[in-house]
This record gives structure tokens, C-alpha cells and sequence, in this order.
């Protein structure tokens, strides 16, 4: 299949599927942090370039139900975090990203984010991922929206249940190692949603 791996600057989730034989690519406005099939741009721009799957990582900073006390008006932060009318369309903004991935032409899609607002902007994920489910042992609790995709399998369930991405320190590069797709969910996506035969009817999540 030829695959695109949507705002991945990591290479986990693309270099799972090319281990599967797949042509698979990530897309980012940031360079790839290992050397793989990477294309630095806007990915708007791509999604009708013949893709066979897609697996998104829209950005959730402004889909998190976490920063809604900063949607109303108030005082600019210290910090330069975006407030009021400015976050409302920040918001905005980040949904239709959302949208115009979920809704695009490719055959199969899996887009993934935190628990946040889309549940209720949008729709109910079709279901709730763990670390702890694929042999990690931490909770980052991820939603999956699938379209034409089996829902995933847990291979390794493990009674770890460390929360280690909230006790990270500050540092600049925290957002980073937040983002990045554990490798035992990487895996089971590759595996899982790897079919080769063009014909094979999934379940249709997309309703």
C-alpha cells in the first residue's frame, strides 16, 4: 500500500509500515528526526496523491478540553499562550485541520488525538487506545477515528500504569516527546491495517 503517516516528524508510526513492505511516507512542516520517505510540507497539499491509507496526527494543542478556561476573554498571559477571541479561532482552526483530514478521498483513514473536544464538535472517537495495551507501561489515553479500519487489538497488555508524560520537566522540547506515537501502537497500526488486497471491505467506522 502507499501509505502516508499525516504531521509526523518522528518517523515511528511510517517506519512500522515500511518494515511491512509498505511504501510508506510521513508529512510535516518539520524535517524528519530519522532519515526515512519524509516530505517537509503543508500535507493539505498531498492528500490526493493516490494514497491507499492514512494514519493523522493532527496538532491538539487547541483541541484539549484542558485549555478551555483560557477561550474567554481575559488579560494577554506572561507566557504569549493564545486567549480569548484569539484561541476561539485557533480552535476553529485546528478543527477543520481535523475535518479536512477525516473527510479527505483516501480509502482508509485513522486519525488519532487526545480525549478533547472533537468527541463533541465532531463525534465520538471509535475507540480509546493505551500504552499499557501494546507493552508500555503508561497511560496517554488516545482516541482513534477510523474510517474503512478495523479497531485495534491490544497485543501486550501490561500492569504498569505509570503516567510519565505529565511528570516530564518543562523544557523546550516537551511538546516533542508528548506527541510521539508509542512504538508498540505503531507497530499494531502497521500490522493490523496491512492487507494488501485492495478488495478487503473493513468495517466502516465513518458514519
Amino acid at each position: 500500500m502507499k501509505v502516508l503517516i499525516a504531521c509526523e516528524f518522528s518517523g515511528t508510526v511510517r517506519e512500522a509500515f515500511a518494515a511491512n513492505g509498505h511504501n510508506a511516507w510521513s508529512c510535516d512542516l518539520m524535517p524528519s528526526e530519522i532519515a526515512g520517505q519524509h516530505i517537509q510540507g503543508d500535507v493539505l497539499s498531498i492528500l490526493g496523491d493516490g494514497w491507499d491509507l492514512m494514519v493523522g496526527h493532527p496538532p491538539c494543542t487547541y483541541l484539549t478540553v484542558s485549555g478551555n478556561k483560557w477561550l474567554k476573554d481575559q488579560s494577554p498571559r506572561k507566557s504569549g499562550a493564545l486567549v480569548g477571541h484569539a484561541r476561539r479561532e485557533a480552535r476553529k482552526a485546528a478543527v477543520d485541520f481535523f475535518l479536512q483530514l477525516m473527510t479527505c478521498d483516501i480509502p482508509k483513514i485513522a486519525i488519532e488525538n487526545p480525549i478533547g473536544v472533537l468527541s463533541t464538535l465532531y463525534r465520538k472517537p471509535c475507540q480509546v487506545v493505551q500504552p499499557w495495551q501494546f507493552g508500555c507501561g503508561e497511560t496517554k489515553a488516545t482516541c482513534l477515528w477510523l474510517k474503512n479500519l478495523p479497531l485495534l487489538r491490544p497485543t501486550n497488555i501490561v500492569p504498569e500504569r505509570v503516567q510519565r508524560l505529565h511528570l516530564l520537566p518543562k523544557t523546550a522540547d516537551r511538546w516533542k516527546i508528548r506527541s510521539r506515537t508509542y512504538q508498540g501502537i505503531a507497530n499494531a497500526m502497521a500490522e493490523q491495517w496491512s492487507p494488501l488486497e485492495r478488495h478487503t471491505k473493513w468495517p466502516n467506522y465513518f458514519l
